[in-house]
């Protein structure tokens, strides 16, 4: 009796030896395709997922991530090659589009000088404001062409939010007293210093501004908190949320502002994104509000 005793105690010895090499195997084998699936993940190559250990199941799911693995470089292929075939056609009509611009604007002043009736000279203007619409497109074409680049890095310092803040509202001052808004404005006190590039900051700014008097009702609202968030708030009682849901979308413009390229949020938001910082907009009892806001240093 205790010889069959220990003869079964030896067997499931065994056995809890040979399920705990097992398990450890398994580990380890899960540990390569973790580590190798992150790998390929951040790099563009051909090489797949290769593991030591035999056992079918794991072999399995090492063939399945590597089918996956092979979409996902087909896929980013297509996506690289589209955003390069974009950029170059971006770069190209803006560049066409330059010339016979500039061309027709002077033939335009030359005109100007010569008599004309009260409806020529209406009809002049109204093609005179095209013509600058045009050109702010063909303007926002190339600079957006330029951020969507790969290639396209931002010398990035720390900065003080407060005076590239300042310096952009400044710089609205002209339109905010045509448009018969007073902002209100208020800046925290303390020095909100982040991680960013100046000029980028400056057009962001400059973005966010020119959206906000577009949509706006009459008034303003900018804002910089002492946690470093800069939110730029309206009324707008025209929009909707799902105009809202789309505000940083490539071309997309609402009903109320035909004048706008549908660009510049769009920009910015790229912007934002290559120094690590967050966008957003929020739209509540008609109010419109665009939160910026980068990590601290």
């Amino acid at each position: 009796m205790e010889f069959w005793l220990l003869v079964v105690i030896g067997i499931l010895l065994i056995i809890i030896i040979i399920l705990s090499i097992k398990i450890l195997l398994i580990r380890k084998t899960a540990r390569e395709i973790e580590t190798a699936f992150a790998e390929r993940l951040m790099t563009d190559t051909n090489t797949l997922i290769d593991i030591s250990y035999q056992d079918k199941t794991m072999r399995k799911l090492a063939e399945r991530l590597n089918i996956e693995l092979r979409k996902l470089r087909k896929e980013r292929h297509r996506f690289n090659h589209g955003d390069l075939e974009l950029k170059e056609a971006v770069t190209n009509i803006s560049h066409d589009l330059r010339t016979p611009l500039t061309a027709i604007s002077g033939y335009l002043d030359l005109l100007d000088r010569e008599e004309k009736s009260d409806d020529v000279n209406r009809y002049i203007e109204t093609i005179k404001n095209r013509i600058e619409a045009m050109k702010q497109l063909t303007e926002e074409l190339f600079q957006y062409s330029i951020v969507i680049s790969a290639e396209y890095d931002l010398t990035i310092e720390s900065l003080s939010i407060n005076n590239v803040l300042e310096e952009s509202i400044l710089e609205f001052y002209g339109v905010l007293q045509q448009k018969k808004i007073t902002p209100n404005i208020r800046i925290t006190e303390n020095k909100i210093v982040r991680k960013a590039n100046r000029i980028a900051l400056s057009r962001i700014f400059s973005n966010l501004m020119s959206n906000a008097i577009k949509y706006s009702d009459g008034d303003l609202e900018i804002c910089l908190t002492d946690t470093g968030k800069i939110i730029f708030s309206n009324s707008a009682s025209d929009l909707n949320d799902m105009e809202v849901e789309r505000l940083f979308d490539r071309f997309y413009t609402v009903e109320n502002a035909r004048k706008s390229t549908g660009l510049g949020l769009s920009i910015s938001r790229i912007l934002i994104g290559k120094m690590n910082g967050e966008i957003m907009a929020q739209y509540k009892n008609g109010r419109l509000s665009i939160c910026v806001q980068f990590p601290e240093n």
